[in-house]
């Protein structure tokens, strides 16, 4: 004779409100060390990296590549230096905490010179496909890097000319060890190593992967920083998402 009890399927036990709480906090947890460590979410806010980034890109840079080698971690991690012409994300070196997008032309030992707008790396002209093809009005400081001082020019660091001299041998600049030196691809509307010096190792914040969304920006809305600013910014986005957003630049690979 069967019984009730072992027709029934055994029930699921119910969850717990601690364990539904642990649950959440292990999410988030595992979510904020992702964003804090493996990759950010960066917006590019200025154009002097057209026609590769956009203002108004969205890009998830990994941050874990070019980091900083943790001895304590060993060779778990796919740790490797930031090579040249790469895109990178660092910390400015002259404002402190503002974030900076650009491609790196020169590393440790390398020897950069510009000839009217070309430019040479040990010796050698780089072909650049990258390049926006607008290069602007003719500028001796900018196009003929770095045979000219800079000194006086309100776009260049006070301390970087004196920086400069001392890391110039003969017509090149010679970047110095664990320094990068970066230039933007509109390399005529682009304040960079030309005009506040090397970027150091350790300001080095990772590599764009791809560009996420995109969203048609004017160029002077990282200028707009009022709370008022950036409520009506909220409300224009979220009516204009689907007509402004550049499709055709999602998931774009950054190179």
């Amino acid at each position: 004779m069967s019984t009730k009890q072992g027709t029934k399927k055994a029930e699921k036990p119910k969850e717990t409100l601690a364990e539904s709480i642990s649950g959440i906090a292990e999410v988030l947890v595992s979510g904020l060390f992702i964003i804090t460590f493996v990759v950010q979410s960066f917006v590019i806010p200025t154009g002097s990296m057209e026609n590769t980034l956009l203002v108004g890109d969205y890009v998830f840079v990994d941050r874990i590549t070019p980091a900083l080698k943790a001895p304590y971690i060993g060779s778990l991690l796919p740790y490797r230096p930031i090579r040249r012409d790469e895109v990178f994300v660092f910390v400015h070196p002259v404002e402190a905490g503002m974030y900076v997008v650009k491609r790196v032309i020169g590393v440790p030992g390398d020897r950069i010179h510009l000839r009217n707008g070309v430019v040479y790396r040990n010796g050698q002209a780089l072909r650049e496909p990258y390049l926006n093809p607008d290069r602007g009005r003719p500028d001796p400081y900018r196009d003929n890097f770095p045979e000219f001082s800079g000194a006086g020019d309100r776009n260049v660091a006070v301390e970087w000319p004196l920086v400069k001299s001392e890391n110039t041998q003969g017509d090149d600049l010679v970047v110095p060890p664990d320094k990068y030196f970066a230039m933007g691809d509109n390399r005529s509307d682009s304040l960079d190593s030309r005009y506040w010096g090397f970027i150091p190792r350790e300001n080095v914040i990772g590599r764009p992967l791809f560009i996420y969304w995109s969203f048609e920006t004017p160029s002077d809305e990282w200028q707009r920083t009022s709370l008022g600013d950036r409520v009506s910014r909220f409300f224009y986005v979220i009516f204009h998402f689907f007509s402004q957003t550049r499709w055709n630049r999602m998931l774009h690979m950054v190179r």
